[in-house]
């Protein structure tokens, strides 16, 4: 059996016991274990990534944490490609809501979307994916050029 550490707010803490006993645990290790199965099992029921994707990854995160403000921004900067536009939000004194609607191939997406969900001091990180077909089409006029349209995935 491997141990490992983790360390939680207080109040993380306390709602975490309180799921504990709402769904009969006996300890912490069993939910864990529990929990740490159903992300496994959630991600290798995803599909492989394949074709173009338009998604919306929503997270809230601390802005007095040390930059990481500048951080996000720096991983929205070095994957411009995919970041088509973005939101942000202030909860309260210390909490910020983002939103950032990413387009481009499904897996340079979700890869965006994990590394960004697992920077320290992120919470709540939500990614939600919409396939797109490519359709191309001809220009419309003698002076346009052949184009691209991306539509929903039917």
């Amino acid at each position: 059996m491997e141990r490992f550490t983790i360390s939680l707010d207080e109040s993380l803490a306390r709602q975490f016991d309180e799921l504990i006993a709402a769904r009969g645990y006996g300890n912490r290790s069993e939910a864990v274990r529990d929990l740490i199965r159903g992300a496994i099992e959630s991600d290798r029921r995803r599909d492989p990534p394949s074709g173009h994707c338009v998604a919306s990854l929503s997270y809230v995160y601390n802005h007095h944490e040390r930059e990481l403000a500048e951080r996000l921004t720096a991983l929205q900067h070095e994957r411009h490609d995919l970041a088509v536009a973005a939101m942000h939000s202030h909860l309260d004194h210390e909490n910020c809501l983002e939103s950032v609607i990413l387009k481009g191939p499904t897996a340079d997406v979700r890869q965006f979307a994990d590394a960004l969900i697992a920077e320290r001091g992120v919470r709540h990180g939500q990614l939600n994916l919409i396939a797109l077909e490519i359709e191309e089409h001809h220009a419309h006029d003698e002076h346009g050029q052949a184009h691209v349209h991306y539509r929903p995935a039917r």
